[in-house]
């Protein structure tokens, strides 16, 4: 019996770590961008949007091909109806003031048919096959925008992730060194030979230190749950993050787009805004075909028969053939200006559109000038940040050993190590700012 329980326990935790099997992922920055514009949520959507109007658009098309509908129906007389007919029609010798009345048809009665229907011109079906052909454009630029903007995010995210961890690292290695000159500092004070306000300076840093630290750790941690998110991979699961935030800066420092030329017209954002400007123009011209006259053909065949008994099924019911072809034309005459006033409004949403597109251009000059100015600081910045890291290390470093050989106050030396983090936090910082900035001016110039 107990060792039937023991395998009852075991199976149910076997099936248990079964059901919370986690994946393990390894990533660079740019696989992490290739895994997100396969996986992100966003991006599964956008890829949807695409299919539907390809979809959208072959609807479009077969509206105006061959269309082929049928129709059976039964039809059973419960009750007749009664037609009255005046004077002696059915009795020659009767009243001929009389009414005499009479039911038609029979008690049962089915028919069966069937339409070929051909559109032979519309005006809204030409324009229709040009605005579902816009249709998938815009839905294949905004699956662009879409890549560019997860692009730019998952950049920011992993760099988030790495400069989160590069604050644990320096934190724990400058509380490290910290807490070895606080006891060293503590030692000194008790053979007297330092100030209590020594010790009590120090300790005031270790703490602040020590919140700064697990602060940290908490961010660590939600930036990588972000970029799980970012790049469509479950928050259980883990990964492993192969690029380094230095390694990355470097390889962002790119003088030369700076020289580069921009191209507005080659922004996704202003092939959206040609889009808008098409599918108005469309608009326009659909209110003036709707002048034009409606042509369509259709041909007809069918069959009925009529019994008082239900027997349909049998293979000597006499069936009687009918068919017919015909063509209709549909020209509006007069709408009282109805037509004219909504050709007047497409009219004037497509001059609208057309001003949008100005200053759309417009604007993505302003943004790359701004951008490129963004960018071009955030390297200038990482340069000195660097220089100016060093000379804070060396500066710390000689209030260490002044303040070790008691030429030093406190005071002193605890703001040249205040200075060192802040100089070590703004380092972090610049690194990923020229990852950022380069991200921004890359979706902005369209580079994948």
């Amino acid at each position: 019996m107990k060792q039937k329980l023991l395998l009852t326990l075991l199976f149910i935790s076997l099936l248990s770590k079964g059901q919370n099997k986690t994946e393990n992922y390894s990533f660079t920055l740019q696989q992490a961008i290739d895994h997100a514009i396969e996986n992100n949520y966003t991006a599964i959507n956008a890829k949807r949007d695409i299919d539907a109007a390809k979809q959208k658009k072959w609807e479009t098309t077969a509206s105006g091909l061959p269309q082929i509908t049928s129709n059976i129906q039964y039809l059973n007389n419960l009750d007749f109806q009664v037609q009255g007919v005046s004077g002696n029609a059915f009795n020659p010798g009767g009243d001929p003031n009389a009414i005499s009345t009479i039911a038609f048809g029979t008690k049962h009665s089915m028919n069966a048919s069937a339409t070929l229907s051909q559109l032979i011109f519309d005006g809204s079906y030409i324009v229709g096959l040009q605005s579902a052909k816009v249709y998938l454009q815009i839905s294949q630029n905004a699956k662009e925008k879409t890549d560019l903007e997860i692009k730019e995010l998952v950049t920011n995210a992993y760099g988030n992730v790495l400069l989160a961890r590069e604050s644990v690292s320096i934190l724990e290695k400058n509380k490290a060194t910290l807490e070895k000159t606080l006891f060293e500092t503590n030692e000194t004070y008790k053979n007297g030979l330092t100030e209590e306000e020594s010790v009590e300076q120090l300790q005031i840093t270790l703490t602040q230190l020590t919140s700064s630290l697990s602060n940290a750790k908490k961010r660590a941690e939600i930036a990588l749950n972000l970029l799980k998110i970012s790049v469509g991979i479950d928050i259980n699961n883990e990964v492993i993050l192969t690029d380094k935030l230095e390694d990355l800066a470097i390889k962002n420092v790119d003088l030369a787009m700076l020289s580069e030329e921009f191209d507005s017209k080659k922004s996704i954002d202003f092939k959206i805004q040609e889009n808008n400007q098409e599918s108005k123009r469309l608009l326009l011209k659909l209110e003036r075909f709707r002048a034009l006259p409606t042509i369509g053909a259709q041909l007809n065949y069918g069959a009925n028969t009529f019994a008082n008994q239900f027997d349909f099924l049998t293979t000597n019911q006499k069936w009687y053939n009918y068919s017919n072809f015909g063509v209709n034309l549909s020209l509006p005459i007069f709408s009282s200006f109805r037509d004219r006033a909504r050709t007047q409004q497409a009219k004037i949403a497509f001059e609208q559109a057309k001003t949008q597109l100005t200053e759309t251009e417009q604007r993505l000059k302003l943004q790359f000038q701004q951008a490129k100015t963004d960018y071009e600081f955030s390297i200038e910045q990482y340069s000195a940040s660097k220089s100016n890291l060093k000379l804070a290390e060396r500066i710390e470093g000689k209030q260490q050993i002044k303040f070790k050989e008691g030429l030093s106050t406190s005071f002193e030396f605890t703001e040249a190590q205040r200075q060192l983090y802040t100089a070590q936090q703004n380092y972090l910082q610049a690194m990923i700012d020229v990852m950022n900035k380069k991200a921004t001016l890359d979706k902005l110039t369209n580079k994948k």
